[in-house]
Formats: C-alpha cells, structure tokens, sequence
C-alpha cells in the first residue's frame, strides 16, 4: 500500500469502509467529548501554496485533535520555492523536519512530483484543476451518514453534480469514488465551457453507472438524492474564458429551486468556500437553516475523516480507543445557531 494519499485511483473500495469505519471511531474526539494523545510528538507540514481557510485549518485540527504538532507555511512568498528551490529539494527538507505532510498547490500533478521525493506520507490536499481526495472522502463519509438517517440506500441513488465541473477538483474526486459503489444515477449540469472532462464521465459509464448531462437547473429534480454543487473556479479560467463571463440564475441552487424541483428530503452538498455575492449565482444563503443544507455537517465530517486519513497512514489506528479519556473543557451543545441539539 502507498504511503501517501495523492489521488482516489489509489484508493479500493474496501480501503474507503476501511477509512470510514476509522473515521465513525474518531467522531467522539472530533466532536470535542474525548481526548486521545497518540500522536504526541509527531509533528505535520502544513505547505499551502494556494489559498485555503477550511482545508489548511481542518488538517490542522485534525492533527493536532490526535496530539501531533503542527507547521503551517502559506504562500509562495515566504517559502524558498520564491527562490528557485525544486519541488524534489523542498520533500527532501521537509521529510527531515515532518512526520507528515500535507501539500496543496496550484499546479496539477506536482503533489505526486513532491510525494515521489520522500517516504514520509503526504497527503494532496489540492492540486489545481487535478484531485482532491480528502474531500471526496469527507463528501461520501457525509452521504453516508445522511442516507443513513434518512433511512435510504445508496445503492441507485441518484446523484446530481452542477457548477464548476471542469475546474472543480472536489467533483473529480467525488465522481471516481462514487464509482467505486453500487451503480448510481449520475446526473451532471454545468455551464457552457465548464463540463465535467470527457475521460471521467468514460470512466464511471465503464463502471455501471447510468450519467447523463443536462443543460440548466430548469428540470425535474424531484427524485434526486444528493444535489452537490460547486462554485466558478475563476482564477483558473484563461484570459479568454474570463472576458465577459458570468453565470446565471439558471445554475444557483436556492430555496425556489430545492422547493419547485426537488424532494423534501434531497440533501445539499457544498465543498466551500460558496460565493455569497448576489452576483455569484452560486449556493444561495437563503437556504441557510433549511435542514436539507448539509454544508456545515459536511464541513464538520472533515475532522473525523482527517483523523482517520492520520491514523491510517502513521499506522496509530488500532491504538485510539487505549489512549482516551474525556474532555476537560467547556463545550456547547450545538456548535452554530442552527444546529440541531445533541
């Protein structure tokens, strides 16, 4: 097995339960009742080299909820790549200073280019337009969870992917994964330009899987499980496709169309951030509160699955439950206003 999690086409069917039944184990610590120390001493590069709020603090948490240390460095401007450095020397210092490493940068491919200098694992945590496989994880282990309280089953489930699915990394992740389950209905709407890459929709049609491409959000939707959206990765667009783009109404998900075209119980996913800009057109605010908005559940299922993602690779997961006990501070019982009690 790697020592690294750099793509989902590294990752079997069995070893994702296998994460997610790690994952299930870590929720008592994540959620702030249980304290474990089995990383005590280890220590996590944090290398950012693109911006991130949710990914960089979620690994850190992560760590650190596992008693690891943690050294973040954000940028170019402050790292020696802004001297010329190759990405081979900087996994090689890196690997002398860390335990593990999580690596986002703007370039696709140069996760695994820094991961193939070094057998300390590293973790892609974004590699421009390529993968993001830890918050395909995050994402399943959420549906997962949400089927599961809902009473439905995965299997046959259908799934609608929309926004940005050309550049949206977390979409290309997420649709290798889902193919690795029981076939689904995989419905993809994007706008003109911004379609899902040819290749992945071949790849998940190979594997049983029924996938269609719509136009607009102006359908029927009523049978959708899962409407999982994205925002318009305008910094990686060409000069040429930025020149007077803009997206319509017709590809926000908002409280008219989750009312008007989908079910009472369709769930709505978000990897974040979300363009709140009236312009933006993206995942609307006037959905917050609505129970149906899984964002904030999805962004909390990424330190358990994080936890998970540590404890697997640095082979500490069999010692998590010899090493808890409870917390000693203060903790709320609903993390945000909306939030359901317990």
């Amino acid at each position: 097995m790697s020592p690294h999690l750099l793509s989902v086409d590294s990752l079997s069917r069995d070893r994702v339960d296998h994460l997610l039944r790690v994952a299930a184990r870590m929720e008592p610590i994540a959620q702030r009742r249980q304290v474990t120390r089995v990383l005590e001493g280890a220590v996590l590069g944090n290398l950012f080299f693109e911006a991130s709020t949710r990914t960089r603090v979620s690994f850190h948490a992560a760590f650190s909820r596992l008693g690891g240390s943690v050294c973040d460095t954000t940028g170019f401007t402050f790292s020696s790549m802004a001297k010329g450095e190759s990405l081979y020397d900087t996994s090689r210092v890196m690997s002398g200073y860390c335990d593990a490493i999580v690596m986002r940068h703007p370039d696709q491919g140069s996760v695994a280019e820094f991961a193939a200098a070094t057998h300390v694992p590293v973790i892609n945590g974004g590699d421009g337009p390529g993968e993001h496989p830890s918050q395909a994880l995050l994402d399943f282990y959420t549906i997962d969870k949400e089927f599961a309280r809902l009473g439905k089953p995965l299997a046959g489930a259908h799934v609608l992917l929309t926004g940005d699915l050309k550049y949206g990394r977390t979409v290309h992740s997420l649709i290798k994964l889902l193919s690795l389950y029981d076939p689904l209905r995989i419905t993809l709407v994007a706008p003109p330009g911004l379609e899902m890459p040819s290749h992945l929709i071949d790849l998940v049609a190979s594997r049983g899987h029924r996938v269609e491409q719509r136009e607009s959000l102006a359908d029927d939707y009523a049978d959708v499980d899962v409407v999982y959206t994205t925002r318009i990765q305008k910094e990686r667009f060409t000069a040429e496709m930025s020149e007077g783009f803009s997206l319509s109404r017709d590809f926000s998900v908002d409280r008219t169309f989750m009312d008007k075209r989908c079910g009472r119980d369709t769930i709505v996913m978000h990897p974040l951030p979300r363009d709140s800009r009236a312009e933006a057109n993206d995942l609307d605010v006037d959905l917050n509160g609505d129970p149906r908005l899984a964002i904030f559940r999805q962004t909390d299922n990424g330190i358990p699955v994080r936890m998970a993602i540590f404890a697997t690779l640095l082979q500490v997961e069999d010692l998590i439950e010899k090493d808890l006990r409870p917390v000693r501070w203060f903790v709320p019982e609903r993390v945000g206003v909306d939030d359901a009690a317990g």
